[in-house]
């Protein structure tokens, strides 16, 4: 079971060129086992709205689209995500990754990314 980063979706969905033979090898592997943590629609909406990406629509209904369209399953922030993020040693100063690292381990999951700092954090187990 896989937990995308902010990245592969928009990669997934745009830019598969970009996705290493291992990434597009355990999507495969793993479809029906997608998941994205809830906070990747504030990311890219942040993106958006600064102006360092560009989507053909609105973020929501672009994610919306995405996630049905790769069977990608949204999990929630919840507060002990929240929590589990806040005590997460400082390796990581990005509080999205933060919660999408905390998403994975409270959900067993790994995470797909290209980020060579995530792999640091103890008890996360990551792909690429």
């Amino acid at each position: 079971m896989i937990l995308l980063d902010t990245h592969v979706l928009l990669w997934l969905v745009d830019k598969q060129q970009e996705l290493s033979e291992g990434a597009r090898a355990a999507l495969a592997r793993n479809a029906g086992n997608l998941f994205l943590s809830s906070i990747t629609g504030f990311e890219i909406a942040v993106k958006v709205a600064r102006r360092g990406l560009v989507l053909p629509r609105d973020p929501g209904a672009w994610i919306r689209d995405a996630l049905r369209l790769h069977g990608i399953q949204e999990i929630p922030v919840t507060c002990e995500i929240g929590a589990l993020a806040a005590g997460l040693p400082a390796i990581h100063r990005d509080p999205c990754d933060r919660i999408i690292i905390a998403t994975a381990r409270m959900h067993d999951l790994t995470i797909l990314t290209k980020d060579a700092t995530i792999p640091r954090y103890p008890d996360v187990k990551t792909l690429w």
